[in-house]
């Protein structure tokens, strides 16, 4: 399968940048360039140089989305992987997940889990499929948030490329085509400068009108690590740090723009996602009851400073000119 895989690393704070892109290049068999943006304070560790890496730096804290959005403005592949600057991935995978990739899919390999400092995957069960949960963790300040679905994953354990409800934002893959097609991450949205990544990809391309799925690709893998507290949220004091405050407001916005189908453009609701996977565990077999709750509850209106504003990736992203460092 031809084209170029563009690969896209948001970064802030990162440990594990040397080891991330160490794996990525040894794993492609392919053609691939790795767009790495560094998100505030440049890491005091040195990043070595490989074949097509671009690294861009925003010396002004801008935050995840903005970086993603600026990095997708800037690849030059038929393909866009996004990765967290914290994983491991298997081998051959680029040629995998290009062998099996519609225009109108988000592509994610199966997910193993990573302990960062030893660079050992954990014995942990690995992640086939996932859901949306029910019941919210607080019922008025829902938040539509997707955890494993081990159940599905054993049903389907023999079909090695399968189609899923959601997935978690840390490696994703798609053509460039349907990332546009969809819009991509839209700044005049709520989601404010991080928040539900795999809700905006993943309901787009599912609701919208290119009848678009979700597939889980067991082919190839990716381990991630996942940390107590999210690099992007940390430092109280830090200009830039995604606030308490922020996370919940746009998880708040997030579930009401998707539950109430607030997007125009969509040809399904989201309850005919929640029928088309139905049953799913915990949920209640009266579970239509809750639209009309949710829709009688009026959901609390984002800062205007979290829908735009924040969104300006022309002014910082820069990219840095470096002498070559042998990898």
């Amino acid at each position: 399968m031809r084209g170029k895989v563009s690969v896209i690393i948001p970064a802030r704070k990162e440990l594990y940048i040397r080891e991330t892109l160490r794996d990525l290049y040894a794993g492609a068999v392919g053609a691939i360039e790795v767009i790495l943006i560094i998100d505030g304070p440049m890491p005091e560790y040195e990043i070595p140089e490989y074949k097509n890496l671009r690294i861009y730096h925003n010396s002004k804290v801008q935050g995840y989305r903005p970086c993603m959005m600026a990095g997708v403005d800037v690849a030059k592949g038929k393909y866009i992987l996004k990765m967290d600057a914290h994983c491991t991935i298997g081998e051959g995978w680029d040629k995998i997940l290009k062998a099996d990739c519609e225009d109108n899919w988000i592509v994610v390999p199966r997910r193993y889990w990573l302990d960062a400092p030893t660079w050992e995957i954990l014995d942990r069960p690995h992640v086939d499929a996932m859901r949306y949960i029910y019941p919210f963790k607080r019922v008025y300040s829902p938040r539509l948030t997707a955890r494993p679905w081990p159940e599905r994953g054993e049903r389907e354990k023999d079909q090695m490329i399968v189609e899923d409800m959601s997935y978690q934002g840390s490696v994703w893959f798609t053509t460039k085509k349907h990332y546009n097609q969809i819009g991509g991450f839209d700044p005049k949205d709520g989601y404010g400068t991080f928040g539900e990544e795999p809700q905006e990809i993943g309901l787009k391309t599912q609701l919208g009108p290119w009848e678009g799925k979700i597939m889980r690709n067991k082919n190839t893998w990716f381990a991630h690590w996942s940390k107590p507290m999210s690099h992007w949220r940390t430092d109280p004091e830090e200009a830039g740090r995604v606030t308490d405050d922020e996370f919940t407001q746009a998880n708040t916005w997030a579930f009401d723009y998707w539950w109430n189908n607030r997007w125009d453009d969509r040809i399904h609701d989201f309850q005919w996602l929640i029928d088309k996977f139905w049953p799913i565990p915990k949920w209640p077999e009266n579970w239509r009851w809750l639209v009309t709750q949710y829709t009688r509850h009026k959901m609390p209106t984002p800062p205007k400073k979290l829908i735009g504003a924040l969104i300006d990736t022309s002014t910082q992203f820069q990219p840095i000119e470096r002498e070559r460092v042998k990898a």
